[in-house]
Formats: structure tokens, sequence, C-alpha cells
């Protein structure tokens, strides 16, 4: 920083897991800055595994708001991070707000800064699945933050593009997805750690056979879909009995208890709670290939060379499916157990979604967008 300018105060404001993953590689970098001073504000919306990831990346919150309940609806969320946000950014007197992605932490974020008429910057931007309401209610989130931002930082060309088309022509830059950024330092840090505590930790499989990481959470595969993924599962692990299936669990009720039902009694089916963030690594690493319908991993596998299967009928992440990495079922049977056993069967097909290269960036996302800000700054 150059005498008489004066640091730019920049919150970030988080609330999950994935948030916290995409955010970090670009707040260890800031910090490495003396031209910006950064604050970090948790709403909470996922407690512990956020926590638990913050601590993997060594942040700490400067602000803890610990705002989610059991059974809390979007509507009582959000209309209490509103409030509470905009105590903080009024006590705070940012210059800049940042959000990423597109939960209900990031449209409360959004919201509070336009009341207190913050400039913000949204990270992730651009990713439409043009279906209001699949995802639910994601699509609508970053619809609406993207209205807000000042500042655009899209993962993709066609991420970009998205937002001209809804008229939004300014302050847009193209600079990959930070979660290539975080996933280099996480497998940096668990090579230098040695995978014998992975190894220990899971020992209820054996590593000498092949497994499936199958995740599984989305509100949109709630109810029937959640029982004919799970139907799907039950029949391929009863026609392959020597390949595991590994499912880390995760808590919301609507899933842990009808995968519990359905998946718990099965011999080659392993349950697990849900991950750290290194272990989520190390299991992706490690695995045969991915069913999935998170987002983060459909971006996270092509990096790993994993075949991927995502158990959701649209994407945002499109670009996934148009370089053959990916290939979308929904909670289609037999188009689940399709894919997966002919991943099993054909070697050429399995080939065929590890051969291009990542599209979602290089690892280097978080040099960009800090290039962007000390000059937009």
């Amino acid at each position: 920083m150059q005498k008489g300018e004066k640091q730019k105060k920049i919150i970030f404001i988080i609330g999950t897991r994935p948030e916290m993953i995409k955010f970090a590689p670009l707040i260890l970098k800031l910090r490495e800055s003396s031209f910006f001073n950064i604050s970090i504000c948790f709403t909470g919306q996922h407690k512990e595994l956020l926590d638990d990831t913050a601590n993997f990346f060594c942040i700490k919150p400067d602000v803890h708001l610990s705002l989610m309940s059991a059974d809390q609806g979007l509507g009582s969320f959000i209309s209490r991070a509103i409030l509470e946000l905009e105590k903080v950014l009024k006590s705070e007197v940012p210059d800049l707000v940042f959000v990423q992605g597109d939960t209900s932490t990031v449209l409360a974020g959004a919201m509070a800064s336009f009341y207190q008429r913050i400039p913000l910057a949204h990270l992730e931007a651009g990713l439409r699945s043009h279906d209001l309401y699949n995802p639910f209610p994601e699509e609508m989130n970053r619809v609406q933050t993207s209205r807000l931002a000042s500042l655009h930082f899209a993962p993709t060309k066609k991420a970009a593009n998205n937002l001209v088309k809804e008229g939004i022509n300014k302050k847009i830059w193209i600079v990959g997805n930070t979660v290539i950024d975080a996933l280099t330092i996480g497998l940096n840090k668990i090579k230098s750690e040695g995978e014998e505590i992975y190894k220990t930790k899971f020992s209820s499989l054996n590593f000498e056979k092949k497994y499936i990481l199958i995740t599984i959470h989305r509100r949109e595969n709630f109810g029937k879909p959640m029982d004919e993924i799970l139907e799907a599962l039950q029949s391929f692990a009863t026609g392959f009995p020597d390949v595991q299936l590994v499912i880390p669990v995760h808590p919301n009720p609507n899933v842990k208890s009808k995968i519990e039902m359905m998946m718990g009694q099965i011999s080659n089916v392993f349950l697990f709670s849900p991950f750290s963030y290194a272990e989520m690594i190390w299991m992706m690493c490690n695995s045969y290939f991915i069913v999935t319908d998170s987002g983060g991993i459909q971006e996270e596998a092509p990096t790993l060379k994993k075949p991927l299967i995502v158990l959701r009928n649209t994407t945002e992440r499109t670009e996934s499916n148009e370089s053959g990495l990916a290939v979308l079922t929904g909670s289609d049977k037999n188009k689940i157990i399709g894919n997966m056993t002919r991943l099993m069967e054909d070697n050429e097909y399995y080939g065929s979604f590890i051969t291009n290269e990542n599209p979602y960036g290089d690892g280097k996302a978080s040099e960009k967008i800090i290039e962007i800000l000390n000059r937009e700054l």
C-alpha cells in the first residue's frame, strides 16, 4: 500500500460449508495484502460443517450470528438474517460486502447490503438453470443477488453470458472457480499429513475393492425422488456385491432417516456421518466414480479425473455435461442404474469422462480476483 492510501474494508458473509471452501483461498490471499482489511461474518446456516471447514483453512470469524434453529423455514431464516446482518454492516461499515453462490445466506447478505447502500461483490456469479423452482430456492437466490451486485465474478464464459442476457453488462469478469484453488490447497495439505489417518478412520472399508462415493442432500430430491434414487442404489448394490457404496449421510432429517431406513441393512453399503472437507477430498480421490446431487462436486470431480453421475434434472453447471465430464440422470431409476452399470463394465465409456480439462478453472481464480479488486477499489 502506497503512502496516503486508505485501507479498504471487505466483509465476507458466509453461511455454509461450500461458501467457506470457495471463499477460503481468496481470504487467505487477501490477508497477505496491507491494502485490504478483512472481516468475516458467519450466519450459522451450517454451523458444525462450516466451523470444521474454517478450522481446516485456519480461518476464524470475527462475527458468528448462529441464526439457524431446528426445522426453521426459509422465510424465517432469511428475515432474521437480514435484520442481524444489517446490524453487523452498520457496526463494521465496510467498503465492500462479498457473498458467494446461491444460498439463503447469500440472498440475505445481498438484501442487507442493498438496504445499507454498500457495494456488493458476488463470487460465482451468473450460474443459471433457467428454472426458478429447480434447484429450489437457489435459482431465485442467485437471480435476485445478481440484480443487487455491483461486481460480478463469473466462473465461466457461459455464466458471464447469462448475466449479459439478463441486462447486466457492467463489472463482469470471468475468473474461473475458486473451488479449484481450494482443492489444490486441500490436496497439498492431505499429502503433507499422510493418508494413513484416513485409512485408519475408514477401516471398515476394504480399499482393495472399488467403492463409489454417493452424496444426496438437495431439497428438490426430498420425497418421491429420494425414494427412486435409493431404490436404484439398492438395485445396483444387489447386482454388484463386490462394489462398496459409500454414503456420508446429510444431517437433514428429510435425508437422514430415509437413507438409514432404505440403505442401512445392505452389506456393501457403508453409511458415515458427514465428512470433513479433508475427508471428502480424500474419499473423492480414491473413489472409482461419484454419484451426487451436489453443485461443488460437479466442479471438483473433473480435476480429480472422476466420472460423475448427477442426480438432478437440471443443472446450472452445464459445462460439465457439455464437456462429457458428467451425465444427468435426475431420479430416474433406469438412468441411474444404467449409467452406474455402464461405468463398471465399459472401460471406453469410463475413459470418456476423464479425458477433458476442467472447464471451471486452473486454480488461479483468487489471484485474478485480487488483481481486479486492486483496480476497482
